[in-house]
């Protein structure tokens, strides 16, 4: 269909041009209409082509390593989508599909250069909706991403955590109870047969101070550790609510694709009863 050049207005790139180079991109450009639900394009199809979305909804997706269908970006209008196949001229490594009826304008590396060559500050408009599209997959790698909850943790651990962390291990340890109890046993002997020259004769006073002020310091050391432990599960369900989050969305998108292609079947056979 023959692009009207009152509709290159629209869109936010063409919108700088005037009205001779509106209507000289507009003999060139041509105008496409997609029902709901009609694949646009596939990946692998040819690539030297990008679309302009005009009205409607579009969902471009790709299909990962886990071939899970991931949605990359759905544009707004006078967004674009399947420029990178037109600029390095590959096949689509995405797929777009029209959520509801879709008009958009279809355009060529030729359209694209000419367009270049009239306007050359319209190249700048172009890269800053690029721009927009790559941190949109770099935030989608970045939710995707399944985070280790032990490296996150560390991560998050400062000096003190880490000295916490060390007493607790070593204090709740047989190498510490073992250690702790040849020094208290050696202690006691050595002033017990010392007798009148021990520094601290029975009841040991000065002992029982010492052990008054290690539990001081270390009950509340390993109560650091615990507080820690609750933050390391708190950070670990998290996690595993996001990946559960993902999961049901998984799901949600096979349940939907199971009712599309039972409505089509549905639709099938009641073209073949007509027929």
């Amino acid at each position: 269909m023959t692009c009207d050049p009152d509709l290159l207005q629209r869109v936010p790139l063409f919108s700088l041009l005037d009205a001779d180079e509106r209507a000289v991109l507009a003999s060139h450009v041509e105008v496409r209409q997609f029902d709901a639900h009609q694949r646009i394009y596939r990946p692998g199809d040819a690539g030297g082509n990008g679309f302009v979305l005009i009205e409607g909804r579009v969902r471009v997706t790709l299909i990962d390593e886990d071939q899970q269908e991931v949605t990359v970006d759905e544009p707004e209008p006078g967004g674009f989508f399947g420029f990178a196949s037109l600029l390095d001229g590959t096949p689509h490594q995405t797929s777009a599909l029209a959520l509801e009826p879709v008009t958009c304008l279809e355009i060529d590396r030729d359209d694209l250069r000419q367009l270049l060559h009239k306007k050359p500050d319209s190249g700048m408009d172009m890269l800053a909706i690029l721009g927009k599209q790559f941190h949109s997959a770099q935030r989608l790698v970045q939710l995707r991403s399944i985070r280790n909850p032990n490296e996150v943790i560390e991560q998050q651990a400062t000096l003190g955590d880490r000295i916490a962390d060390g007493v607790a291990k070593f204090g709740g340890s047989w190498r510490f109870i073992i250690a702790f109890g040849v020094v208290l046993v050696a202690y006691t002997a050595c002033n017990v047969l010392l007798g009148g020259r021990a520094w601290d004769p029975y009841p040991f006073i000065l002992l029982n101070l010492f052990l008054s002020m290690l539990a001081a310091i270390q009950a509340p050391v390993i109560m650091m550790s615990q507080n820690r432990q609750d933050t390391k599960d708190r950070t670990r369900g998290e996690l595993d609510f996001e990946v559960n989050r993902r999961s049901e969305l998984e799901i949600r998108g096979l349940s939907r694709k199971l009712h599309e292609m039972a409505a089509k079947i549905d639709d099938v056979e009641q073209l073949l009863r007509k027929e």
